[in-house]
């Protein structure tokens, strides 16, 4: 079962072994169609983790299945309803942030990437709070990776929410695909404006121009 076309901008991810890393191809489409054929928009190269290449961690996903859509859980819920754990117990849910531009990190603090991206994040954060951008860091780092988030936090200052996400959003965004860091940006209506796999500086700075126009729409 695939999203509506409306909630999502879709990308199609493809990766190899390159030194080591893994580089992922992103190849990103807005949902149109031109004479029954997708029209593909973009094309870049990033560099992320995937969530088992730290040895001794199990898989954030298991067997993700065979397509470059996120499939939705097998319960009866929508995304608005799911949410995170935040570090004094309390839950938020992605409803709760309607009317803001929310940006939801998926990483581990493990990850190499993940931690090339967290500066730039804490900097988007402290610019644009303001405008109504909020940031959520969600850990999918695996056993005992939670244990490390109040070291790592303090290593790099900071500011944002740092969370453990539901089991049912992790499922519902990340089937398709484990690797890390994931960077999904939700619009002031709740809907996916679009989603990064990886991190490097041309992905930060596409990352920063996605905010800043979604921050311009109006609810």
């Amino acid at each position: 079962m695939r999203l509506p076309v409306s909630m999502m901008t879709t990308e199609i991810v493809l990766s190899q072994r390159r030194k080591g890393a893994k580089v992922f191809l992103w190849f990103s489409f807005a949902p149109l169609r031109l004479c029954g054929k997708i029209l593909l928009c973009s094309v870049m190269s990033l560099v992320g983790c995937n969530s088992t290449d730290n040895s001794g961690n199990t898989p954030v996903i298991s067997n993700p299945p065979p397509t470059t859509y996120p499939m939705p859980p097998l319960k009866n819920t929508s995304l608005a309803d799911m949410g995170w754990e935040l570090a004094d117990g309390k839950r938020s849910i992605v409803s709760e942030h309607k009317g803001q531009v929310l940006v939801m990190d998926f990483y581990a603090t493990w990850c190499a990437p993940c931690r090339d991206s967290v500066p730039h994040l804490i900097a988007l954060q402290k610019k644009y709070e303001d405008q109504g951008l909020t940031v959520v860091g969600l850990n999918v780092g695996g056993p005992g990776d939670d244990q490390q988030v109040p070291a790592f936090a303090k290593e790099f200052g900071i500011q944002y929410a740092l969370a453990k996400p539901d089991e049912d959003l992790v499922s519902f965004l990340m089937s398709d695909s484990d690797a890390i860091p994931q960077t999904f940006v939700f619009n002031r209506q709740g809907q996916l404006v679009k989603r990064f796999i990886g991190y490097d500086k041309e992905a930060g700075e596409s990352l920063e121009r996605t905010i800043e126009s979604t921050l311009k729409t109006k609810l």
